[in-house]
């Protein structure tokens, strides 16, 4: 761990607050509908857009007709994705000439894109055409961080609202968030990385010749633009099989800076947009801060134990931290913070392997995941997942003080905490049930590539990973097999749909509810005392659920490390 080190830890979270005000106050004139500088150029085009859709956009809907109309979009999108990527052997823009992809590939590769999930069971670059890469991935991308943008301004509306039985209209969310925000950010940045180095062309594969004069094919592509919307919509799926470890996807040191930052500059904003439409910037920033504590601590832990290195190669006289798996150009410090800005983020990009991290520096990222993507988390996903731990927290402060729970004004009664609960079991059922059967299956055992412990942690990463919309992998494990593309799309649509469903319930309910005037009594929820109570039920609500998986898996493995034990490859 170096001073430097910490500079850029530090740096990073500079540039990220110092984003966040302008950019909460851009989302929040967009989705209150009102004029932005973007108006002139973008507001026909949305008019029209409308028209052809014959919608109203003063239209808005109950909660309950938002999540039929969500559920049917992604019906419409999974089914076209899918026969997109069935259909591929025959359809144009495949000049490396692609054959159609299975039907379970097809299937885990539908539901990851859907879900904003982009696990990918394939090598970009040897398995999809241009075709399914613009059109179908892509162009998912754009939906999936759209619907999570929506989906949280939808449930923000609900605490902001008094006794309304609308909470927006799905279509007119959808469209301004990728129409306002995704859009043209994605443009820019996709400039950006084209001036940087990243490639952007249609042309057919390059054949080089190498110095010892052998044939070399490189793949190139449409890379920049999918890897705008894969940063910035916390998507993370990569155009190719390394994925941000790819030099053309990742270039150099300023790439993957502006990666990292785009990766939570919309979900960070997002807690200044619940602040400025609740009427309270600091509701907003207590949020933000509690994100921030948890983020902290992770890249901590993950730094010092990635510069601390491997005890039994230390002793070798083999000292400077554990570089295996990690490109020497970004080094220790930027492999470690990218680990755990992707992994607080829904993303899934990795610029490193984190199969190759020490068992606690790859603990860390497994722990982000597994506490439901919250710490800033997917494009909107962050930001109702934490709400949902909010309305946990506030239910045990007033079991506490023996009062009737209140946030902003609103009563938090059984519905909500039911509501609550149900979104927060869903991800321990789908990935520690899942891990728990993988594990006894001879054949999804059989797909590790570590015994012990480590290979424990690669399945259990796996379907962490699933459930929470994340995407990242451990790298050591063979996923492209029946069971493991069914169960990770299961598992997939579980983590993002089974959220969704109550959180927007919650929303319903309390923007029916009346505003109740603040008391002496009344439990301040924007300051240092909140935030810790939020930090603390969120590591005690993760604690009693993951703690026995992770003794099975990371910490038994740290232990066997520091012990001096090894176990011998399969």
């Amino acid at each position: 761990m170096t001073i430097i080190g910490w500079i850029q830890i530090a740096l990073f979270c500079a540039v990220v607050v110092a984003l966040v005000p302008p950019l909460g106050l851009y989302m929040t004139r967009v989705f209150n509908g009102e004029r932005t500088f973007m108006s002139p150029v973008l507001g026909p085009v949305e008019r029209g857009l409308y028209g052809l859709g014959g919608l109203d956009e003063r239209q808005e809907q109950h909660w309950l007709t938002y999540v039929i109309g969500m559920l049917l979009f992604h019906v419409v999108g999974f089914t076209f994705l899918y026969l997109l990527l069935r259909l591929q052997g025959i359809l144009p823009f495949n000049p490396a000439e692609m054959s159609a992809v299975s039907p379970e590939l097809a299937f885990n590769t539908a539901a990851s894109f859907v879900t904003n999930t982009n696990w990918q069971n394939y090598g970009g670059e040897s398995t999809m055409s241009y075709l399914v890469q613009m059109l179908g991935l892509t162009v998912q991308n754009f939906l999936s961080a759209a619907t999570g943008i929506a989906l949280a301004v939808a449930l923000i509306r609900g605490f902001a609202r008094r006794s309304a039985s609308t909470v927006g209209s799905f279509w007119v969310d959808m469209t301004r968030a990728t129409l306002y925000v995704l859009l043209p950010l994605c443009i820019l940045l996709t400039l950006v990385y084209v001036f940087r180095g990243v490639p952007q062309t249609l042309g057919a594969y390059v054949q080089a010749t190498t110095l010892e004069g052998a044939k070399q094919t490189i793949a190139v592509g449409p890379v920049a633009s999918q890897l705008a919307i894969k940063m910035l919509g916390t998507n993370g799926g990569g155009f190719f099989n390394a994925n941000s470890a790819h030099p053309f996807e990742n270039p150099d040191a300023i790439v993957n800076f502006i990666q990292i930052v785009t990766i939570f500059a919309i979900g960070a904003a997002l807690t200044n947009v619940f602040g400025r439409m609740v009427g309270d910037q600091r509701q907003g920033w207590a949020i933000l801060a509690a994100m921030g504590v948890l983020f902290i601590a992770g890249v901590a832990v993950t730094y010092w134990a990635e510069a601390a290195g491997n005890p039994i190669v230390n002793a070798l006289g083999l000292t400077g931290g554990n570089m295996e798996g990690k490109e020497v150009r970004f080094g220790i410090v930027a492999s470690a913070l990218f680990a755990v800005v992707t992994t607080a983020a829904s993303c899934g990009a990795v610029n490193a392997m984190h199969d190759s991290f020490t068992a606690l520096g790859g603990m860390i990222p497994m722990i982000n995941m597994m506490l439901g993507e919250i710490i800033v988390g997917g494009v909107g996903a962050g930001l109702y997942g934490m709400l949902i731990f909010v309305v946990i927290a506030i239910f045990v402060a007033g079991l506490m003080v023996g009062r009737t729970p209140e946030y902003l004004g609103k009563k938090i009664e059984a519905k909500e905490v039911k509501m609550a609960m149900l979104a927060i079991l869903c991800l321990p059922l789908a990935m520690l049930g899942f891990t728990a059967i993988a594990t006894v299956l001879p054949s999804a055992v059989a797909s590790i590539a570590n015994p012990g412990p480590h290979g424990f942690s690669e399945i259990l990463y796996a379907y962490t990973s699933a459930a929470a919309n994340n995407g990242s992998a451990f790298g050591g494990l063979t996923g492209n097999t029946p069971w493991y593309n069914v169960t990770l799309g299961i598992a997939m649509l579980m983590g993002r749909f089974l959220v969704i469903v109550p959180a927007l319930a919650i929303a319903g309910s309390l923007a029916a509810k009346k505003t109740l005037p603040a008391s002496a009594g009344t439990f301040p929820t924007n300051g240092p005392l909140f935030v810790g109570l939020l930090v603390g039920v969120i590591l005690i609500v993760g604690g009693l659920t993951f703690f026995p998986a992770l003794a099975l898996g990371p910490i038994v493995d740290h232990l066997s490390m520091v012990a001096g034990q090894t176990f011998a490859a399969q």
